[in-house]
């Protein structure tokens, strides 16, 4: 974005903006012969986040994480003043001040305000004029440079809902040409197919991988890594957000502040808790309901011998008491097919990019 500016006194603080690490067990065959690190990254297009994630020089992953979201301010003196005081670093671009990221959150919260989202219900916002430019420098943000030209880059997109009419095929394309653009090899995986890389190993990749994204809820049915069904369903956070916000009459950025300020939603504290509570219980039941549908339809559906595994990920899932609602939701239904353990991912809000790093080393 030749137009966009970075402030030089912000720059410093840009870099260190919610840089988030993890290690993991996964090694890489292929290495650069410029570093000691592997060749290949991951990166999660979230609705509400972007994580990109690595092999560091120890072996292990780091994750690199940012909020999808932004906040354009006038650009004013006062303005500039104010962004400056706090060190909260922006760039100019058409004439506005933009805050990105976790500081655009954190600023909407303390003024009142919504965050402009780029994506909307696990897609590129159709309404949001500044979606690409903005996520172009969130995800330069996470992802940096190639370690090499070429270096092969695994994204994730979402499988097409079986609840509403939508194409997941301009997402796709889109991303691809952006990634493609700063110096990668892009290849795109299934979000829930990603989930199974990262927490089934040693199942053998096989069981049922679901992403609880802000967009929606993508669900993988995998056998021996190969993915069998793929679909999702148009709710996530974000609806719990929007419904929740609707009931307290608050905004949605106050309702996602709610949600993520360390609640347990099987023991709510509040009115507002409880509004919370109601809603994700109500989000996991449709989507067990959909996800038994599209069992018992039969189309394409392996047939297990053994028990499998249920794994779930995504910054949605990280609310208190996630698993265990789950799993009493679940318990209500007559699924189809006998499973085994069902457990939410250690780090449920990197998994997807993890499980996208690890299909970049195998290069499914």
């Amino acid at each position: 974005m030749t137009e966009d500016q970075i402030n030089n006194n912000d720059h410093d603080q840009m870099d260190e903006m919610q840089d988030q690490g993890a290690t993991g067990g996964e090694s890489m065959a292929a290495t650069a012969s410029s570093a000691d690190v592997a060749i290949g990254k991951g990166v999660d297009l979230g609705t509400a986040n972007i994580a990109a994630a690595h092999q560091n020089s120890e072996g292990g992953i780091t994750v690199n994480v940012e909020r999808n979201a932004f906040l354009d301010i006038g650009s004013d003196v006062y303005s500039k003043n104010m962004l400056t005081k706090l060190k909260v670093p922006y760039v100019v671009h058409n004439g506005k001040l933009i805050v990105i990221g976790e500081a655009a959150f954190e600023l909407a919260n303390v003024f009142g305000k919504e965050t402009r989202r780029p994506m909307k219900d696990g897609l590129v916002s159709p309404n949001e004029v500044d979606a690409l430019p903005m996520m172009s420098m969130i995800i330069s943000k996470v992802l940096g440079e190639p370690v090499v030209p070429g270096e092969p880059c695994y994204f994730c997109v979402p499988a097409e809902s079986i609840d509403v009419d939508n194409n997941v095929v301009y997402h796709e394309g889109l991303f691809n040409g952006l990634i493609t653009k700063m110096g990668y090899t892009a290849k795109s995986i299934n979000e829930a197919h990603a989930v199974v890389f990262a927490e089934l190993a040693e199942s053998d990749f096989t069981g049922i991988g679901l992403s609880f994204g802000g967009g929606m809820v993508n669900a993988c049915v995998a056998y021996k890594s190969i993915p069998c069904v793929s679909f999702s369903v148009a709710r996530g956070g974000d609806w719990i957000d929007k419904n929740v916000a609707t009931v307290l009459g608050c905004n949605s950025s106050k309702a996602t502040y709610i949600k993520e300020r360390g609640i347990d939603i099987r023991d709510p504290k509040n009115r507002e808790e409880e509004a919370v509570s109601i809603y994700y219980r109500n989000l996991i039941s449709y989507v067990m309901e959909n996800i038994k549908v599209r069992f018992e339809s039969g189309q394409n559906m392996p047939s297990f011998s053994e028990p499998v595994d249920i794994a779930c990920a995504g910054g949605t899932s990280m609310v208190g008491g996630f698993i265990e609602v789950f799993r009493d939701e679940f318990a209500k239904i007559d699924f189809p097919i006998p499973i085994g353990k069902i457990f939410r991912a250690e780090e449920a809000l990197t998994a997807v990019s993890k499980g996208c790093l690890v299909a970049a080393a195998i290069g499914e």
